[in-house]
């Protein structure tokens, strides 16, 4: 496996989960529980991705500026948790902003695939595409 199988996969469950906890309704456990799951994704693979995937692609002045502006969404994407932790769940605000960040989340998400992967595999060696997703996993397993 390389990390961009990995990274995909990753990205995978956040579609899936972002997009089941648009559907939940009022203060529910499963709303908690999505949201609590979708938290602890999102935190984890953005520290994972930012260590094993795109301090790397800083290193090059190709992939530099793709790595540092996905960098600056994970802020973004932190934003919205945090309101998320700060509204009551049965709020119309609350689902509004799950709302908000699904969209934010899927158009983060669609970007790297479709652009920083690209420029990201011209950079990085089969070798280094390889340990990467070892180190990724890894720090993932414990993150989690």
């Amino acid at each position: 496996m390389n990390i961009f199988e990995a990274l995909r996969d990753d990205h995978e469950k956040q579609r899936t989960l972002a997009d089941l906890l648009t559907k939940t309704e009022g203060d529910s456990d499963g709303r908690r529980e999505l949201f609590a799951e979708l938290k602890t994704e999102l935190e984890a693979h953005a520290g994972a991705e930012e260590r094993y995937f795109y301090v790397p692609l800083m290193d090059h002045d190709l992939t530099q500026d793709k790595a540092r502006h996905s960098v600056s969404e994970h802020k973004e994407l932190d934003d919205f948790i945090e309101k998320l932790d700060e509204y009551d769940m049965s709020a119309p605000q609350w689902l509004q902003t799950a709302r908000d960040l699904h969209e934010r989340l899927t158009h983060h998400l669609d970007e790297e695939e479709r652009e920083v992967f690209q420029v990201a595999g011209k950079v990085l060696s089969d070798d280094e595409k390889t340990s990467l997703a070892d180190d990724y996993r890894a720090d993932m397993d414990r993150r989690r």
